[in-house]
């Protein structure tokens, strides 16, 4: 039998078309079939059956973990699948036919050959392998195998994309033999969600967890959060989203979002949250006004603040220590148990809105950067207290040059938004910065370069009062326009020009949503399948085996097919190309 690799499949559509690509892939040309009824076994402890029933004696966190994973694989299978005729010419006879003598999928053997780590529901970066192997013969007999649950349950997501929905309601693939062997590249795959500026009831959340699991990203980085609305429900400061939030009921509940860490946990999602500050902070002052200072200052709240309101917490009071201890005494406990990190902020610190501030009253940096050095050490302490490891935004460090712990995850926004899709001026001046943290010896970076961006190129969002010379910002562009598309994430390289003993200061990356122009009804398709680019990046890489940048050309009907396996599976992800594309291998290439 001829074995094929993926990269030879210009005009093979279907063929091979698993997202992220794998480390290592082979895959042949004979069909199997798959019946609901195939068994799926597990050697972690009792062997589960399919058809979504577990054993119930199945009690262990591996076990929840690996028999949730087999149940989605159940449902994606046979539930959430596609008919792939957008990825063959027009009226052709694509589909297998079946006979009396077809070979069936006859077992699926889950194997883990060690015990979970004991923070396998919250790891910290590069504690939980993910890696699988996984082999289909052509026979019909699969294996999967792994060190950790999370492991398996990456490897189902591949098995899952081997599979069509046929039209009379089969289920089939043409790729047998398989051969995959596959690990991350980066350690730290994720998305952050803005659900401050707009709200997102749980359902949109468990929704996005589900995507991120599929394109086989690990963080979902919860900005909870900002000066717009307060969404956390701290039953010791309950005037918080009671009044911070937009509208009552529009918050979260210790318990829902212990249940959205849950969700996420057993999908080898870790959900982490932000609490910005000092700045980002105004909806605190519907509840506690005497803790901000420059609140909702008009007309001119752009000098005082990045958005409006205008508002940050004071920065020698000891009411904002005593409001910040129950805060934190509250949240980092039920936060801790299914996350490793916590995120406070420290971006976009405005000077000026010191001047308004009583306990301040200077926008002087020399007097300023003590104080911000003294919260944040009391912050991170409370953090470490409760077992996490703090995230900062990368201006605590670099703008305002604190001393922090060896341990501090620092998140970088600024530093390479000036880099084109392979150039080098603002890596170069990011490489000078990690020199910086090689000296201090941080050894933790998050990339967010603004081109990771999936909500920008939407136009402005804020109206221009007569009077202000408007025609001055036509078209109206927004601050990080134009829209940033797939191809644009897709060439981007985390480790683009970093020395090779740099680059183990490079965690990972996160693309990002924010919510000026996000909201519920189009979250979907401003996320996804913008999003997946960054996650192939994340998790192979860049470059190809030869060192080259990966062929848009064979990502793009890639990139189509996971597209559709989104749609099958409710998430309204928008297309790439039109029919005609994916139905006529590279005609649509220049």
């Amino acid at each position: 039998m001829r074995i094929a690799t993926f990269f030879l499949a210009l005009y093979a559509c279907c063929a091979a078309a698993i997202w992220p690509i794998p480390s290592s892939y082979t895959s042949g040309e004979a069909v199997l079939w798959i019946d609901a009824g195939v068994r799926i076994t597990y050697n972690g402890a009792n062997n589960y059956s399919g058809n979504g029933v577990p054993y119930a004696d199945n009690t262990t966190t591996s076990h929840r973990i690996v028999t949730a994973a087999i149940e989605r694989t159940y449902d994606t299978i046979f539930s959430k699948n596609f008919i792939p005729w957008k990825f063959h010419p027009r009226n052709s006879d694509f589909e297998p036919h079946a006979n009396a003598s077809k070979t069936c999928i006859s077992s699926v053997v889950l194997q883990q050959n060690d015990a979970d780590p004991s923070d396998v529901l919250k790891p910290a970066a590069g504690t939980v392998h993910e890696s699988y192997s996984l082999t289909v013969s052509v026979s019909g007999e699969v294996m999967i195998s792994a060190v950790t649950s999370i492991g398996l349950v990456r490897g189902l997501t591949t098995f899952t994309q081997l599979f069509f929905k046929h039209s009379d309601g089969s289920v089939y693939t043409t790729l047998a033999p398989v051969a995959i062997q596959d690990a991350p590249k980066f350690q730290h795959r994720g998305l952050n969600m803005d659900v401050s500026r707009a709200y997102y009831p749980p359902a949109a959340i468990y929704r996005t967890i589900d995507a991120l699991a599929y394109n086989k990203f690990n963080r979902l980085h919860l900005h909870a959060t900002d000066s717009q609305s307060w969404t956390l429900e701290i039953p010791s400061l309950p005037l918080l989203a009671e009044k911070g939030a937009y509208e009552k009921g529009l918050s979260y509940s210790p318990a829902v979002l212990q249940q959205i860490q849950e969700y996420g946990a057993l999908q080898g999602v870790e959900v982490y949250i932000e609490i910005d500050m000092p700045g980002h902070t105004s909806s605190i002052w519907f509840a506690y006004p005497d803790l901000i200072a420059a609140f909702n200052v008009q007309p001119n709240w752009d000098s005082y603040a990045a958005e409006p309101p205008s508002g940050t917490l004071k920065l020698n009071s000891t009411a904002v220590y005593d409001f910040l201890n129950t805060l934190f005494d509250d949240l980092l406990p039920r936060v801790s148990q299914y996350s490793s990190y916590f995120h406070t902020g420290g971006d976009e610190v405005n000077v000026n809105a010191y001047k308004l501030d009583n306990t301040v009253g200077t926008n002087d940096t020399a007097v300023l950067q003590p104080l911000i050095q003294k919260l944040v050490d009391r912050n991170h302490a409370q953090v470490r207290a409760n077992g996490l490891i703090p995230v900062v935004w990368e201006e605590m460090l670099l703008v305002w040059n604190l001393t922090l712990g060896s341990d501090v995850v620092v998140q970088s926004w600024l530093s390479d938004a000036t880099e084109g899709s392979q150039g080098a001026g603002g890596k170069l001046q990011l490489l000078g910065k990690f020199h910086t943290y090689s000296n201090k010896k941080y050894t933790n970076l998050i990339l967010m370069a603004t081109h990771q961006y999936l909500d920008c190129g939407h136009g402005q969002w804020l109206n221009f009062n007569p009077g202000t010379s408007s025609e001055t910002f036509y078209p109206y562009a927004d601050y990080c326009s134009p829209r940033k598309n797939w191809r644009l994430m897709y060439a981007y390289d985390p480790l683009h020009g970093v020395p090779s003993d740099l680059a183990h200061l490079v965690l990972g990356g996160e693309c990002s949503i924010w919510s000026e122009q996000t909201d519920p009804v189009n979250l979907d398709r401003n996320v996804w399948p913008r999003a997946c680019a960054a996650a192939e990046v994340l998790w192979s890489g860049a470059k190809d085996a030869q060192g080259q940048n990966r062929s848009q050309v064979t990502a793009a009907p890639r990139l189509s097919e996971m597209r559709e396996r989104l749609v099958a599976r409710g998430v309204m992800a928008e297309p790439i190309q039109m029919p005609f594309c994916t139905q006529n291998g590279s005609q649509c290439s220049l």
